[in-house]
């Protein structure tokens, strides 16, 4: 027997332990690894073998063998160095591979039965029957349809002479002969009439040692004859249709074996027919589940599913539904879509977006969800401001829509064919935001471009700007926007000279300004030039009766861009919606009703309240323990710090309700700071 030491405690030492412990004429005498709960040390204790952190005490006696599975080269080194002269040191790669191959091995000898097994049940299951006769002419081999055909049972064949079985059989002929009879015509007892196929089986060295035949009842085959015409004939027609079609068709049987794809199929993923057809369902996938697999599964159909496929990692929208046929599964066939020049229109579209989002409103009236009596009361005040062009002062907490109603507003103005320019003053530093709004000259600061660069003012001139969070504006800055207010002209950073504008100006804010102003951190004079048409937008919970209309056109938005089909809400989910008080209005709705689609599975049609994540969680205080100490002390200082941060300003920005301005004053900061935390954390 040959004692074995095993060097290294993890997975790869736990599997070696378990395979070297199943043969007989190895023992195990120890296994190290220096973390104490390593899986290998555990199942070692287990099993009574010795463990430990040093390798030395274990080279008393001398194992035969030493495996070293930590991986790690230095480890090898070092045992090299240590270890007996007589002992044999092995490294884990080939112990892996020694594994694999006595696995691989008894995965050959298992399958080998399978088929061996499949062989008799093919054998007996055929409609034809089958005969085999050794070198003395009696019967090995009888099958159930010969059994049929011949009306002998198979135990009373099997032995006999051939010859005594069925008398005018030619298969001693054969035998004799050496050679082929093929379709020949026979007749059997009562008259039965059939067409049979002899031949000889022969050794290595051409040796007849025996014969078979293969037989079938002609009415049967001539029956046979005429299905097979009709089949192939539709057969023929079905393929053409598949291959006219011009979206890609991929068919599988009941096992997930791919069966049939069509040309278009060929064009769409780079895969020819013989790389897909015979081959798991999976073969053609590259990024995602195969919908084939799952339709096989739970034997319902699945709609517009996102999958890369081919060597060209192509993406692609999936229909797949199952083949029933007389209740029983035969298999499932996909429709594949070409969604990656859609994909790419849409991307080169979003960014073009997004980098002129500051010069154009996106949304009217009709995108502002809403029937509630105070709802309606503010879009009755915003479409009497759409028609003068008096400064518009909206007010509501953060999340509410104001953005949605500047834009709304400008669309519905004589100004929406000029540019709309959206501003967010607590995003920007003073400096910044200054040089931003009304330009400067070249030389006015140290990187200042050459010429000098118009402001947003001059940009919006003719048309509207959006001046979002008003209230974080600095005095200075908020002296020079009532210059531009009263005076209708801008004088650039570094100049003197007065530039004239005609700017239509909606400003929007969370913060209370008339407590401001007794806080002196707002003028009051610009209050007024503000506060003209002053619109006040409600809180979620104030127009909880708006919730289901909301939640609608938030699960359209969702459906388009998660790819899915949710058709309504349950009225149980939309009750729980009403219980909650929403302190981040519709954008926490949004989050909420994204992340509950998201728990959705692709078939499910309706939201329920199981979808829903917990309305009122918070997030969970730092837990204590050996392990998390562990956890932490292996980790970095600035990531253990970042993660503190984040913890701490989310709760305060919960806790307040997503009111940056009342976040930033507990948490001690600027707004400008918080608004950089935020956006640098994605809790924005």
């Amino acid at each position: 027997m040959q004692s074995f030491l095993i060097v290294g405690g993890g997975k790869g030492g736990k599997a070696i332990l378990e395979t070297v412990s199943s043969v007989d004429f190895v023992r195990v005498v120890g296994v190290v690894d220096l973390l104490p709960d390593a899986p290998a040390i555990l199942v070692a204790r287990q099993r009574g073998i010795p463990t430990g952190r040093d390798v030395r005490p274990f080279f008393e006696p001398p194992p035969d063998v030493i495996l070293e599975v930590t991986g790690r080269s230095e480890v090898f080194e070092h045992l090299s160095r240590i270890k007996p002269e007589q002992s044999l040191l092995i490294s884990g790669s080939v112990v892996n591979l020694m594994v694999r191959l006595i696995e691989e091995k008894e995965r050959w000898y298992q399958e080998w039965q399978k088929r061996q097994r499949e062989l008799e049940a093919i054998i007996h299951s055929t409609h034809d029957g089958m005969i085999a006769v050794n070198r003395q002419g009696r019967i090995t081999l009888f099958n159930r349809a010969a059994e049929r055909m011949v009306g002998i049972k198979v135990a009373e064949a099997l032995g006999r002479p051939v010859t005594e079985v069925i008398p005018n059989s030619r298969l001693e002929h054969v035998l004799r002969k050496g050679t082929y009879e093929l379709n020949k015509k026979q007749t059997l007892h009562e008259g039965l009439e059939i067409v049979t196929n002899r031949v000889p089986v022969k050794d290595e060295d051409g040796k007849v040692i025996g014969a078979v035949a293969v037989f079938r009842d002609v009415s049967e085959l001539k029956q046979l004859s005429r299905q097979v015409m009709d089949l192939e004939s539709m057969k023929s027609l079905l393929q053409a249709i598949i291959d006219s079609s011009d979206d890609a068709i991929s068919v599988v049987d009941a096992n997930g074996t791919g069966i049939l794809i069509n040309p278009a199929y060929t064009r769409l993923t780079g895969l020819k027919p013989e790389e897909v057809i015979g081959k798991p369902a999976d073969t053609d996938i590259v990024e995602g589940e195969s919908m084939h697999m799952r339709v096989l599964k739970t034997r319902q159909p699945v709609r517009g599913v996102h999958l890369k496929v081919g060597p060209h990692r192509r993406e692609v929208v999936v229909n797949v539904a199952p083949i029933i046929v007389d209740e029983e599964l035969k298999g499932s066939v996909g429709i594949i879509h070409d969604v990656s020049e859609l994909k790419q229109l849409s991307r080169d579209l979003e960014r073009a977006r997004r980098i002129i989002r500051t010069l154009e409103a996106k949304y009217t009236f009709d995108d502002i969800i809403g029937n509630s009596e105070a709802m309606r009361a503010s879009l009755e005040q915003a479409r009497q401001a759409a028609k003068t062009r008096a400064t518009v002062l909206l007010r509501g907490e953060s999340g509410t829509g104001k953005e949605l109603f500047a834009h709304a507003i400008h669309n519905a103005s004589d100004r929406k064919y000029n540019q709309f320019v959206r501003v967010n003053c607590a995003a920007l530093s003073e400096t910044l935001l200054e040089s931003e709004l009304f330009g400067y000259e070249e030389g006015a600061f140290t990187g200042a471009r050459r010429g000098g660069k118009k402001g947003l003012f001059e940009e919006a001139s003719g048309g509207t700007i959006f001046l979002d969070e008003i209230g974080e504006l600095s005095p200075g800055t908020q002296a020079k926007l009532l210059r531009v207010l009263q005076e209708k002209e801008v004088v650039r950073v570094g100049g003197t000279k007065s530039i004239p504008v005609d700017v239509r100006v909606i400003a929007a804010t969370n913060v209370p300004l008339e407590k401001a102003i007794q806080e002196k951190r707002f003028r009051e004079d610009l209050y007024y030039r503000l506060n003209v048409l002053p619109i006040h937008i409600a809180p979620l919970r104030m127009r909880k009766e708006d919730l289901r209309d909301l939640s609608m056109h938030l699960i359209k938005k969702f459906n388009q861009e998660y790819g899915r089909n949710v058709e309504d809400i349950d009225p149980e989910a939309v009750r729980a919606l009403h219980e909650h008080d929403w302190p981040g209005n519709v954008r926490e709705l949004e989050n909420v009703l994204g992340r509950a689609m998201i728990n959705m599975g692709y078939s499910e049609k309706v939201m329920h309240l199981r979808h829903l994540p917990p309305l009122n969680a918070r997030p969970a205080p730092a837990t204590t323990g050996t392990k998390d100490e562990a956890a932490w002390t292996d980790r970095p200082l600035k990531e253990v710090l970042a993660e503190a941060e984040l913890r701490h300003i989310e709760q305060t920005y919960l806790a307040c309700g997503r009111n940056k301005t009342e976040a930033a004053k507990r948490l001690g900061i600027s707004i400008r700071s918080l608004y950089y935390k935020l956006e640098k954390y994605g809790l924005l």
